[in-house]
Order: structure tokens, then sequence, then C-alpha cells
């Protein structure tokens, strides 16, 4: 008898992980049209953009934080204005972002600008992914000695935890994109 329930429990258990999985790589798929032109256009590797998405919203476009960003890479105002300046956009205003493609458009160009800002480090992504969720100032007080260049010890340096959370986060599900795109899954 107690067999039985332990089999019940566990293929009721298989169903719901699948169940889940399924429903995720749903919502994964739902952008990645936006997600590629984007990348195309600002020369970032688009499963990058994919684990930002991934982190900062869930794939939910209609997310909000509560420092004011908006969609799928929670983009602030300052960043969407940036990008609206760049592209010589007249009449742009913060709420646009709240579609997904103009969402990552202007996320994406953000990100593009990080990523060469640290050009010059072993690794520019950890450095990028740190001024996206904390802000340059921020990164400029962890970026000190051999941290200014070494990844690793930039890393360790990050004294707010939820950013050093953020950047490893990021970096693993990056890391799992890569990984499943060599077998066409990602």
């Amino acid at each position: 008898m107690k067999r039985r329930w332990f089999f019940l429990l566990v293929l009721l258990l298989l169903g719901l992980t699948a169940a889940w999985l399924w429903r995720e790589a749903r919502l994964e798929k739902k952008f990645v049209d936006q997600m590629l032109v984007a990348a195309t256009r600002y020369g970032v590797d688009p499963l990058l953009v994919k684990a930002i998405v991934w982190r900062e919203s869930r794939f939910r476009p209609d997310a909000r934080g509560s420092h004011g960003e908006i969609g799928l890479m929670q983009v602030q105002e300052l960043a969407a204005r940036e990008w609206a300046d760049a592209e010589r956009l007249g009449h742009f205003n913060h709420e646009l972002c709240s579609d997904p493609g103009t969402n990552t458009m202007a996320g994406t160009f953000y990100l593009g600008k990080l990523l060469k800002r640290y050009a010059a480090t072993d690794n520019p992504l950890p450095y990028a992914l740190a001024d996206y969720n904390a802000g340059r100032g921020n990164v400029l007080k962890w970026n000190t000695a051999s941290a200014r260049t070494n990844s690793v010890q930039f890393i360790a340096q990050i004294h707010f935890p939820a950013t050093r959370a953020y950047v490893k986060s990021v970096m693993r599900r990056y890391a799992l994109y890569r990984f499943l795109s060599r077998f066409g899954w990602a």
C-alpha cells in the first residue's frame, strides 16, 4: 500500500514538474523575436538579453519595479531616455517601455553601453550586470585595487548581497542558455 502511494506521489510530482517546465519554456519563447532584434541591433548576445529578462521580470512584460522600472528588462526612466536620445526619438515617454519591443531595445542598448564601459576588464559581464542592477556609483566603490580588472575579485567586493546574488544569478542563467543552445534548446 505504501509503495503504491509513493509511486503515485512520484508520478504527481513528475507531472507537475513537466507542466511547470512546459509553461516556463512557452513564456521564454514568447518574446524571442524582440530580444533577437534588439540584441542584433546593439551587438549583445541574445542569450544574455534572455538571461536578464528571465531575472528581471520572468518574461512578464507588465512587470513594474519599486523604483519605476518597467517591463521585461525593468528599464528605468534615465536609461530609457538615454536610448531615446541616441535613437533621436523626439516625443518619448517612459511608459512606452511597457511595449516588449521598445523595452528590449532600450534595455539592450543600455546593457551594450555598460559592457563596452568595462571592456578593459578580464570579463566585462559582472561589472556590467552590477552597474545594471545597482548603478555606476556603487560599481566605482567596489571597483578598487585588483578588482578593477579581475572580475572574480570584483564580485567578491560587491557589498550588496542582493546585487551579488543578481550578478551570479544572471551569469548562471546565461551559462545555462549557452549550454542549451548547443542542443538547439535555448
